[in-house]
């Protein structure tokens, strides 16, 4: 702190009023005093340097930028699925596992990888908001079960109508709610050229004119 100077030290005026006017000049240094200190010890926030923040804000706007092209090229080239590994076939004592989930208006995996005459547990999970089927069939099983429920589309009050295609088109049909699972054996054709053919369908009204269908595809096997 500073020394304190008092112009009342002068002979002029009473004891009282030197007396009174010295604590008024002393508080007065002691408050410019205290204001001194605080202002030494404040810490003024740094100043940002605009032109730098606007550089690095630039340079993070390229490399996103970047990134975003480097992940379209990639999808757009990414081309066909690539092929499956040599599988070992399912048999009736011990049938392979293929799961084929359900979503709105799409199957996962697709294709699905199957074996000429082997013995497959189907997996089918309906992981969407509406019932879904999976039905399995060359283009003809598709058309007639593409014909006969888009026959029984809104019903008018009462039963649920029965659905059914002749004999020869039915194919495999698996009918799921939403958030349903259900297990089927099926035993793939033999003949390369008939599983060849062979589609994934959904034909609930509606679905699949939205494109809700997948291919099968012949997997090489080993074992």
């Amino acid at each position: 702190m500073r020394r304190r100077s008092c112009a009342c030290q002068e002979s002029t005026g009473s004891v009282a009023e030197r007396e009174t006017g010295c604590a008024d000049s002393g508080a007065a240094d002691d408050a410019r005093d205290d204001a001194v200190d605080v202002a030494g010890r404040l810490r003024l926030p740094p100043v940002l340097d605009c032109r730098r923040v606007r550089s690095r804000a630039a340079r993070a706007g390229v490399a996103v930028a970047a990134l975003a092209i480097a992940v379209a090229a990639g999808g757009c080239d990414a081309g066909p699925p690539p092929p499956t590994p040599p599988i070992v076939p399912g048999s009736s004592a011990a049938p392979r596992e293929v799961n084929i989930v359900m979503k709105d208006w799409v199957f996962l995996p697709d294709p699905v990888d199957i074996v000429p005459g082997e013995t497959v547990l189907l997996h089918v999970i309906n992981g969407g908001l509406e019932i879904h089927e999976a039905v399995i069939g060359d283009q003809a099983v598709q058309d007639a079960w593409e014909a006969a429920e888009g026959q029984a589309a809104n019903p008018p009050p009462g039963p649920t109508p029965i659905v059914s295609v002749p004999p020869g088109t039915a194919g495999i049909r698996i009918v799921a709610a939403s958030g349903q699972r259900i297990d089927v054996v099926w035993t793939v054709p033999a003949d390369p050229a008939v599983v060849g053919a062979l589609v994934l369908g959904c034909h609930i009204p509606g679905h699949w004119a939205r494109g809700m269908r997948a291919s099968l595809r012949i997997a090489s096997s080993r074992g």
